[in-house]
């Protein structure tokens, strides 16, 4: 009887232990998906892809290109490499809008005639100003795809629009997606034309853009918005398509959070923390190694930061927003009121980041990228 009593118990000892381990998965936080809607083209614009890629509290569902800072077609290209680089082609990729909703190079020329010259204007640069210390590809047209110093990509962009795929992933996971959108929003303007009930079913979107603290002429380190030092509201990611970015603004969603070009000063891509990150020699940190080019303002690197880890904001607020659609020296300008305070022509309230722990910054940065 007492073996009998012994195999019992071993046996009860073993079923409650494989019982166990389902309970412990089922207990493991799951993982905030995510999907990052960028501009990229090049090292500054990736780099906050794959911090989001190495994190591992996160699953990003996939990436969906926009034209702003390069035309969507060579950052579908870019952005495909970077991911068979990494070892990561199971995130698909899905090309977006390659043209603004309403504004046209011509009428950005047009505007310049009359108001005097934009400093940066992204894909619509003809050519790189003298003052820019910073190797930049040379401009092309919008559907050319030159080479890409890191080699051509195999794989191919996910069929359909990024307005259709972000439809489709807000339907498959209703208040569970975030999206980060890192350049203009003519896909999220697009996807919530499509369909009025995208918004609702979003978790949240985080957006980039505006300065509001950081105005002083002289202080104006960020040699790619100097715009910004004279007229602090007037924002890349809104003027290059500011009927999108008014859509987004008086769209209802259940969180919208602006980081301001604020929060990333002083913060920026240096050699000795290119050199850190890259110091692993693990599949990112050498994509990093080969594509990095030092002295980039951590832009959006910042953004992704203060999604991954909230406790780093510095700084924060709540105002009321939109964005300028007269015709004039202003258009693509954001306009914002205290919160609530605003004219009720659609205007929300968003959460706005102002500052932000650099060192920690700085630190994720490292971390994740030397994963």
């Amino acid at each position: 009887m007492p073996l009998i009593r012994a195999v019992h118990f071993a046996l009860a000892c073993l079923l409650g232990g494989a019982w166990a381990l389902p309970s412990a998965a089922i207990a493991a936080p799951e993982r905030r998906k995510v999907i990052v809607d960028q501009d990229a083209f090049e090292g500054p614009g990736l780099q906050p892809i794959l911090m989001l890629l190495q994190d591992p509290t996160v699953e990003v569902l996939g990436i969906t290109t926009v034209s702003g800072d390069g035309w969507a077609p060579e950052e579908t290209a870019a952005t495909l490499r970077m991911l068979e680089l990494v070892g990561r082609t199971d995130v698909p990729v899905v090309e977006g809008a390659v043209f603004p909703l309403v504004n046209t190079r011509e009428s950005t020329r047009r505007r310049e005639a009359l108001y005097g010259p934009m400093p940066y204007k992204g894909a619509w640069m003809d050519s790189w100003p003298a003052y820019n210390t910073m190797k930049r590809r040379e401009p092309h047209g919008p559907f050319e795809v030159p080479p890409l110093p890191e080699g051509m990509p195999r794989a191919k962009a996910r069929p359909g629009s990024a307005a259709e795929f972000l439809l489709e992933m807000s339907r498959r996971y209703p208040g569970q997606v975030s999206v980060i959108a890192m350049g203009p929003l003519t896909n999220l303007a697009l996807a919530q034309r499509l369909d009025p009930g995208f918004a609702d079913r979003l978790k949240e979107l985080v957006t980039e853009g505006g300065n509001f603290i950081a105005s002083d002429v002289d202080g104006q380190h960020d040699e790619f918005a100097m715009q910004t030092a004279y007229a602090p509201r007037m924002s890349f990611n809104h003027f290059f398509d500011p009927e999108a970015a008014h859509i987004v603004f008086t769209t209802k969603w259940k969180r919208l959070v602006l980081v301001t070009g604020d929060a990333n000063e002083g913060i920026f891509g240096t050699r000795a923390l290119i050199d850190r990150a890259a110091a692993s020699g693990r599949p990112a940190a050498r994509y990093l190694a080969k594509t990095a080019q030092a002295g980039f303002p951590l832009w959006d690197e910042v953004q992704a930061a203060a999604w991954l880890d909230p406790a780093i904001v510095r700084r924060g607020g709540r105002m009321a927003m939109d964005v300028d659609l007269m015709p004039g020296a202003n258009y693509g300008a954001l306009v914002t009121w205290p919160a609530g305070k605003g004219p009720g022509l659609g205007e929300q309230d968003v959460d706005v980041v102002y500052r932000v722990d650099k060192a920690r910054v700085e630190a994720m940065f490292v971390d994740l990228l030397g994963r």
